[in-house]
């Protein structure tokens, strides 16, 4: 028996039982259709992720107060360590490498302006945010350089204050209190969006010497550190925790390279996907199920017909291998239905729903697929294995 005759068989014995088959490769189709909606979900969250955090380019490192081992989180001051101050990122800033760095501490107070008010996030920072963050100055211009012990009380407006403060008339030299205290506005960011649910343009930029003030708070919740293209981030990083030491005479802060957040944020979304696809690949072993009982009542049916091809000369390998057969193209048709409606209702979530990141990702579909053809595979063992160890004798007396 060649191996056309083989599949020619097998098909024929799938065809002879069509709603039965149908319905096993349903099965089948379900689980690959979930498992390939989920994985492009899963893919879609991790790009859309990763994205934002490489939205303020790559060549970044940040400095936070107290020490930890992973990322942590912005902000998390411990007391009982020295906190970073302004002083502590101007000498970062000399540390060979780096090219500008942002001190910055974020809040929240009421803004007055244009006869209007409203509560928006304060950001205190330094002048050198629109090249660190790669952030863009529609009108005007960003905060000057000034000495931080002496900051002018200069404020930027996010794109959406300004809007909603002053409407359509320029905000440019018009005066604003923040948390009551009065500002010069001197310039307006161009819209930037959302990073991970802040919104950068509901946002007013202000000094950090001043918003230290403002909220009375002691220190920094973080500095970001921009250093040039030819620098390795190691080096750079090892340069910073010298200088930080000499100053605070123990490492009482965590130095993390935008590398190290984007290999944990990617692993951690990397097992994300894997978890997701795997509510999915339970369908397929539901599936798996279907074919194996499915392949057992073959067997059973056919008991004569087993019977009648060993007595024209089939050996129990080739007995095996037809129903192996049958069991794998019955997972492989069901597969590619499955991956057909997987794609279509992926895709048509896409345009559906804009605001959801769906990627498809081409290595969980190939792998959902190889799964298919093996779950078919191994549900359809042990019923071959029964039919090719029928007696031919035996057999034939079911007939």
């Amino acid at each position: 028996m060649t191996l056309t005759d083989l599949i020619r068989y097998a098909a024929g014995g799938i065809r002879a039982q069509r709603l039965r088959s149908g319905l096993t490769a349903l099965g089948i189709a379900v689980g690959i259709a979930a498992v390939v909606i989920l994985t492009s979900i899963g893919e879609g969250v991790h790009r859309f992720v990763l994205a934002e955090f490489t939205q303020f380019g790559s060549n970044l490192i940040a400095v936070t107060p107290g020490k930890t081992e992973t990322f942590g989180v912005s902000g998390a001051v411990v007391s009982n360590v020295r906190p970073l101050s302004l002083e502590d990122a101007e000498a970062i800033a000399r540390v060979e490498g780096v090219e500008a760095v942002v001190p910055q501490l974020q809040g929240n107070a009421e803004i007055e302006g244009g006869g209007r008010s409203r509560r928006a996030a304060v950001l205190g920072v330094g002048p050198r945010v629109p090249e660190v963050w790669r952030m863009r100055v529609q009108v005007g211009r960003f905060l000057p350089a000034d000495d931080y012990r002496a900051a002018r009380p200069y404020a930027v407006l996010g794109a959406k204050v300004a809007r909603e403060l002053f409407g359509t008339s320029s905000s440019l030299g018009q005066r604003v209190r923040v948390g009551g205290v009065p500002y010069r506005v001197v310039g307006v960011m161009a819209e930037k969006g959302q990073f991970l649910g802040f919104d950068l343009d509901d946002a007013v930029y202000v000094p950090a010497a001043r918003a230290l003030e403002l909220f009375n708070r002691e220190g920094l919740m973080e500095v970001d550190v921009l250093y040039g293209g030819g620098a390795r981030p190691e080096t750079v990083a090892e340069g910073l925790r010298r200088a930080l030491v000499a100053r605070h005479g123990a490492e009482d802060f965590t130095v993390t390279t935008q590398k190290q957040m984007l290999d944990v944020l990617g692993s951690v979304l990397d097992v994300l996907t894997m978890a997701i696809g795997a509510l999915g690949g339970i369908s397929l072993l539901v599936g798996g199920v279907g074919i194996l009982t499915i392949m057992v009542i073959a067997v059973n049916e056919r008991v004569a017909e087993v019977g009648l091809l060993r007595a024209l000369g089939a050996e129990r390998g080739q007995v095996l291998w037809v129903f192996l057969c049958e069991a794998v193209l019955l997972a492989g048709s069901g597969g590619a239905l499955g991956l057909g409606f997987g794609l279509g209702i992926a895709w048509a979530l896409g345009v559906a729903l804009p605001a959801l990141p769906v990627q498809t990702s081409w290595r969980y579909v190939a792998l959902a697929e190889l799964l298919a053809l093996a779950i078919g595979l191994l549900a359809g063992v042990l019923p071959a294995r029964r039919a090719a160890r029928l007696e031919p004798v035996e057999a034939l007396r079911a007939e």
